[in-house]
């Protein structure tokens, strides 16, 4: 007699034969002593295959894109701070002083608007008013150089400079006071 079993372990099957081959023996399957045999066991051993991969590209013409058609708002930013009242007032007297083409420093526009004598701004709306405005410096220091050289007083270029950038004069940086000096031939 032949017996078969089929034993599956995860995906690997493997067959084990059991048998008692009685046939094979002959003669001696029909003695009354029964006979024991070992069954064989065969084990495959797990394979693993690997799928080819095959990867193509197919050929595109032009590839068009269009623009979404959905719209994003704009990011929302904080509101400009708003001006006090003299701040905006100290912003007006500044452009005036400007606009006379005498030329004035950074320092010098600040200490217009701030002194008691002149407009008597607070320091913080002078300097606030100031530092609003968009001026070109060096072409300020131009400005009051050619209203010394107007004077007719004779000016070497190191007294245009001392004029221009001391602290008792105009008070242009020493560059600024440079650039003015240069400008009208000095």
């Amino acid at each position: 007699m032949k017996t078969s079993t089929k034993v599956v372990i995860g995906t690997v099957s493997a067959f084990v034969v059991l048998g008692v081959i009685a046939s094979a023996v002959g003669a001696n399957s029909k003695k009354s002593t029964p006979t024991t045999t070992t069954a064989s066991v065969t084990t495959v051993a797990p394979t693993t295959t690997q799928a080819a991969v095959t990867t193509t590209t197919a050929k595109k013409g032009p590839t068009t894109t269009q623009a979404p058609t959905t719209t994003t708002p704009p990011p929302t930013t904080a509101p400009a701070p708003v001006e006090t009242v003299s701040e905006t007032q100290a912003v007006t007297a500044a452009h005036g002083y400007l606009n006379l083409g005498t030329g004035f420093s950074q320092v010098g526009l600040i200490g217009q608007l701030d002194s008691p004598d002149g407009d008597g701004f607070s320091v913080a709306d002078a300097t606030y008013a100031v530092d609003s405005l968009n001026v070109d410096w060096n072409a300020q220091a131009v400005l009051s150089a050619q209203g010394y050289m107007a004077l007719g007083t004779g000016f070497s270029q190191a007294s245009m400079i001392q004029q221009l950038d001391s602290s008792a004069g105009d008070g242009y940086t020493y560059a600024q006071a440079l650039y003015g000096a240069n400008a009208v031939g000095l």
